[in-house]
């Protein structure tokens, strides 16, 4: 008897064991991130006041950089009170592209959150690993506003090194109240909020206004400014306005990256002056500098200064040397570029001046036009595209980065579609390397490779195809491509022979 109680208990222990087992395979083979598309995208969203979208292409690298990351932030938000759902769509599939266009989806990976069973959509801005996702998302999914109740929360809360913005209330009803609540709502994947009874809480500013007043603590410049209209337009300027820096600062400071990401990322013309920050006369460029950004601050110029140590990314981006520092360079939002090379102190004013008044050329990075360009595939520039464009051909332009492995995998297909075309003078098969030449405006380039076909009577058409194969490149070529006069000629004079 005592045998085969010991014999029974080792069997249910066993059992014991491989249920463990089982639940703990299943829970590991568990995806937490939902997997939607065209026919139950809609459906989904209207369940939910708060879910968020990854749109991804399964042949895109940051996707598949990004794809444990979201899975990981998932499954820690299952548990989350509420639980915050994350769930992806592939914007790659054909059934999916309306979805994706939908939703303005213009590269890869795009993380959309979504309030209110779809009605307001925010882009995602947060970080790209599990627990800054998990965080981030934790914050989205609170309150757009956080009351401030002692002078530790308002402390923790404003910081020293971001923007928040503050409103200073007699009670938390009315019409500006609800109007500050709707601002927060529109713009807390932007900033932090927070809404006070007392000013004497506050770290900065008049202790003794008893509101309604919005307070606006940033790192920079007078730290904090206060403002008075509570109509939500009113407001939204106001916050956009005061929250880029008189010049901002681009170095190796990380807490700086926020403000030259916003700086780049806001709609007004750019003005950027590169210089050696340990250099004798750093002093003298900032003080000219601040007093020009000062007077064109309220014209639609946005000012940036930055050290040519940490500028390096910038320098190749807009083809720049170092020995033409001290430089500034103005774009303008159409990506046309101005550059002063060279330059003293005493230069910055009149130079933008005369930016001001038009009389300075636009600058154009281009690499030398090829002498010869025998190949298959023709090199082009920026000083010769139009050239291309205009050419009354039908040309495939494939936009490329030189470090890019899809890229490098195209090429010699494309080598192969540009031999099969030798001898149809009408079709011409280019490549434009994007990193090292200004990619003209009509052509929008987010990613690499990205092929464009031009007809020869002018249209522009993206080739969006997955398969990049010789034979489905040139299927698309011969389904678009414009018959020229002479080869329509010729293909009659064929036509006849074959009758005869």
């Amino acid at each position: 008897m005592a045998s085969s109680s010991r014999v029974s208990l080792c069997f249910f222990l066993l059992l014991a064991v491989f249920a463990t087992a089982i639940r703990a395979e299943e829970a590991e083979s568990k995806e937490y991130v939902l997997t939607l598309d065209s026919s139950n995208f809609d459906d989904t969203v209207s369940k939910h006041d708060f879910i968020v979208v990854e749109f991804y292409a399964p042949w895109c690298g940051h996707c598949k950089k990004l794809a444990p990351e979201f899975e990981k932030a998932a499954s820690i938000l299952s548990k989350n009170d509420p639980p915050v759902i994350l769930a992806k769509v592939d914007a790659n599939e054909e059934a999916n592209k309306g979805l994706a266009s939908d939703y303005e989806v213009k590269g890869f990976p795009t993380i959309k959150i979504l309030r209110n069973g779809g009605k307001t959509i925010q882009e995602y801005k947060g970080p790209r690993e599990a627990e800054g996702i998990v965080e981030y998302l934790k914050k989205q999914s609170g309150p757009a506003s956080a009351e401030i109740k002692t002078t530790d929360e308002a402390t923790t809360l404003v910081g020293d090194k971001k923007i928040v913005i503050v409103g200073v209330f007699k009670e938390f009803s009315g019409e500006v109240y609800n109007n500050f609540s709707a601002l927060a709502e529109k713009l807390r994947s932007d900033y932090e909020f927070g809404h006070t009874l007392d000013a004497k809480l506050l770290p900065r500013g008049d202790s003794s206004v008893s509101g309604p007043v919005v307070r606006l603590f940033k790192p920079f410049d007078e730290l904090f400014v206060d403002f008075e209209d509570f109509h939500v337009d009113a407001l939204e300027k106001f916050v956009e306005e005061s929250s880029l820096p008189v010049i901002t600062e681009f170095n190796n400071d990380p807490t700086n990256h926020p403000f030259v990401v916003k700086f780049f990322n806001n709609p007004n013309e750019k003005a950027m002056l590169f210089l050696n920050f340990s250099g004798e006369s750093s002093d003298a460029f900032k003080s000219t500098y601040r007093e020009v950004a000062e007077k064109y601050k309220k014209e639609g110029i946005s000012f940036l200064i930055g050290d040519l140590e940490a500028s390096q990314g910038a320098f190749q981006y807009f083809g720049l040397k170092e020995d033409q520092v001290p430089l500034i360079i103005i774009q303008t939002p159409d990506g046309q570029k101005f550059l002063k090379p060279n330059l003293q102190p005493d230069h910055i004013t009149s130079w933008v001046m005369e930016y001001k008044d038009g009389k300075v050329s636009p600058y154009k990075k281009s690499e030398p036009i090829p002498e010869p360009n025998n190949e298959p595939v023709k090199v082009v520039v920026a000083d010769n595209i139009q050239e291309y464009i205009k050419s009354g051909k039908n040309v495939l332009l494939e936009f490329y980065a030189p470090w890019c492995g899809h890229c490098k995998k195209l090429a010699p297909i494309l080598d192969e579609v540009a031999v099969s075309y030798e001898k149809d003078s009408d079709v011409v098969i280019a490549k434009f390397d994007a990193t090292a030449n200004d990619v003209p405006s009509e052509f929008d380039v987010k990613y690499f490779p990205t092929l464009y076909f031009k007809t020869a009577s002018g249209k522009v058409l993206s080739y969006d195809e997955e398969d990049r194969t010789k034979e489905a490149i040139a299927a698309f070529i011969e389904k678009n491509r414009d018959k020229i006069e002479k080869q329509v000629e010729a293909e009659k004079q064929e036509s006849g022979k074959d009758e005869l």
